[in-house]
């Protein structure tokens, strides 16, 4: 993949510093700005590495910021966990399936992310669990792991939950391998509803428990009547859950993965242009035939849409349930095996867990010799200067 023009690191040391002058932001959105403008800088210091197979030149590459929310940072962390995950994949097909949350809810969310995050983790789980378990649909235990994105293709706020599925679960006794009886695995509709129903039910006792927070526009809504008010507006339409149709077997899931697990709310690649006043990125409208099209917008209101999805401090984004999830999914997961008769996954070298830096002359993973404090990085760049001069 070619090297893209437009970073979004660019973007925020040209103009990150104006906007938080004219910003009151989070502290975590702080240090997001800060990390992506300082990665792969000497201001983070560096490492000396060279190549024990061909002696290439040795070579000074500046520290990662290791940030959750850099572009730049994600694809290390996405091999190592996809490589963890392939020692987990079923030889049986997969699922996807996304539940939304309605845009009536977005203000609430964000001014009580940790509180209705952790909600809708919840009550995705619980829907998808209590619906598999019900023999009309299923009637089997099943597990998966779900991933939580809170951007649109516009950057716009639009929190959203994909979950991965195997196709099939454990029958209440564990001696069956139950496969499932729809195309989409579960109905949607029914999805939809039980789901609507559950994080409605959660809003109310968090209203009821104090543990939310009404400011500006929805001030009022701290008031019991207006709330309770509110909480019925909310079954009024339908909520939206959507099921891709099955994918196939490890290896493909491997791939797909690589494109949901550690995604940011916008890659280097989609930044199109940035002249200082302006960014252009691309993005694909979904509800016009998936078109791909470029949309222009002030550098401020850039930073802005990027910055609505910085998740507080030490927040799971990838969480594992059913028989999936850590406290059973060693013992389960080997029921699993042995009831689809599984023969080993034999892991490719597309997916290896090889996160090393390549040699540019003979492609073998370079090794580090010296570590380089960021004071030291820049003497030895003032000390070549320097020598070329002189």
């Amino acid at each position: 993949m070619t090297r893209p023009t437009v970073e979004v690191a660019d973007i925020l040391r040209a103009r990150g510093n104006d906007f938080i002058d004219r910003h009151q932001l989070r502290l975590q959105q702080l240090k997001v700005i800060r990390a992506i403008s300082r990665c792969r800088t000497a201001a983070l210091g560096g490492h000396i590495d060279t190549c024990p197979q061909c002696g290439s030149d040795q070579t000074i590459s500046y520290n990662s910021c290791r940030n959750r929310h850099c572009p730049k940072c994600q694809n290390q962390a996405r091999q190592r966990w996809i490589a963890a995950r392939q020692r987990e994949l079923l030889t049986t097909r997969y699922f996807h399936v996304v539940f939304t949350l309605p845009h009536e809810l977005q203000t609430l969310l964000l001014q009580n992310q940790v509180e209705l995050y952790n909600l809708l983790f919840r009550t995705v789980a619980e829907t998808l669990l209590e619906v598999a378990r019900d023999p009309k649909h299923l009637g089997a235990d099943i597990g998966f792991f779900s991933i939580l994105h809170t951007w649109g293709q516009n950057l716009l706020f639009h929190p959203h939950v994909h979950c991965v599925i195997p196709g099939g679960g454990l029958s209440p006794d564990h001696r069956h391998w139950i496969r499932p009886q729809y195309p989409f695995f579960l109905p949607v509709k029914v999805l939809g509803k039980v789901f609507r129903g559950k994080f409605v039910h959660g809003l109310r006792l968090a209203f009821y428990g104090k543990r939310l927070i009404f400011a500006g526009q929805i001030q009022h809504l701290s008031e019991s009547n207006n709330f309770s008010s509110f909480l019925r507006t909310l079954f009024r339409e339908d909520w939206v859950v959507y099921a891709k149709p099955a994918f196939g077997g490890p290896e493909q899931v491997v791939r797909y993965l690589g494109r949901y697990t550690h995604r940011v709310a916008i890659s280097n690649h989609r930044l199109v242009s940035f002249d200082g006043k302006d960014v252009t990125f691309r993005w694909r409208d979904y509800a016009h035939g998936n078109k791909q099209k470029k949309m222009t917008v002030s550098t401020e209101e850039f930073i802005r849409r990027f910055l609505l999805h910085v998740l507080p401090r030490g927040f799971v984004r990838i969480r594992h349930f059913g028989f999936m999830a850590n406290s059973q999914r060693s013992a389960l997961l080997d029921v699993c095996r042995r009831l689809l008769q599984m023969t080993p996954v034999v892991l490719s070298d597309a997916c290896a867990d090889n996160t090393s830096r390549l040699c540019p002359t003979c492609r073998a993973p370079m090794i580090v010799i010296e570590r380089l404090k960021p004071a030291e990085v820049v003497w030895r760049f003032v000390s070549q200067c320097f020598a070329d001069t002189s």
